[in-house]
C-alpha cells in the first residue's frame, strides 16, 4: 500500500460519503421525499416523486460504489450526472459562489469525480482486488460520457421549464 492508494481511498471516502449524505437527506431530511419531489417539480422536472426516488437511489448507490471502489468510472459517472443536473437546474442561474447558491460546489464534486475516474480507485478497492482496470483516458471517458448522456436523457425526458413571459 502506497501513499497514492491511501489518497485515492480518502477521495473515494469523501465524495462517496457526501453522496450518501445527499441521498439520505433527500429521503428522510427536512421535507422527506415529498419535499424533495416538490423542489424537483419546482425546478421544472416532471414526475417529482419519481425524480426524488431516483435521486436517492443514484446518490446512495454511487456513494456506496465509490466507498468500496467497485466499478469506479460508473460510480463517478453517476456523481457527474447528478452534479450536472443540479448545476444546470438549481445553481447555474445564481453564478459561481456557493454562498449565493451558485455552482461552485457541484462543479468541484463533478471534477473530483472525473479525476477519480481517470486515476482509478487504487489498490484499496474491490476493483483492485478483482483486478478490474478502468482508469486513465478510458476511465475518464466512461465517467464523462456516461455522466453526460445520463444528464441529457434525464433532461430530455423530464425537464419542462416554465417559459418566461415577455412584457
Amino acid at each position: 500500500m502506497n501513499s497514492a492508494d491511501v489518497a485515492l481511498l480518502m477521495i473515494r471516502l469523501a465524495v462517496g460519503s457526501t453522496m450518501i449524505a445527499h441521498g439520505v437527506n433527500h429521503w428522510v431530511g427536512g421535507g422527506k421525499i415529498e419535499g424533495t419531489a416538490r423542489w424537483f417539480s419546482g425546478l421544472g422536472l416532471r414526475n417529482g416523486t419519481f425524480q426524488a426516488w431516483m435521486s436517492v437511489v443514484t446518490e446512495v448507490g454511487a456513494g456506496v460504489l465509490l466507498i468500496v471502489g467497485f466499478l469506479n468510472p460508473f460510480a463517478c459517472a453517476a456523481v457527474i450526472s447528478v452534479m450536472l443536473v443540479a448545476g444546470i437546474l438549481a445553481h447555474r442561474p445564481n453564478g459561481f459562489f456557493i454562498f449565493r447558491d451558485g455552482y461552485e460546489y457541484v462543479m468541484v464534486l463533478a471534477l473530483v469525480a472525473l479525476a477519480a475516474a481517470m486515476l482509478g480507485p487504487g489498490s484499496i478497492s474491490l476493483d483492485g482486488a478483482l483486478n478490474i482496470e478502468l482508469s486513465g483516458w478510458a476511465g475518464g471517458g466512461i465517467a464523462l460520457g456516461v455522466g453526460a448522456v445520463g444528464t441529457a436523457v434525464l433532461l430530455g425526458l423530464f425537464w419542462r421549464p416554465q417559459l418566461q413571459e415577455v412584457s
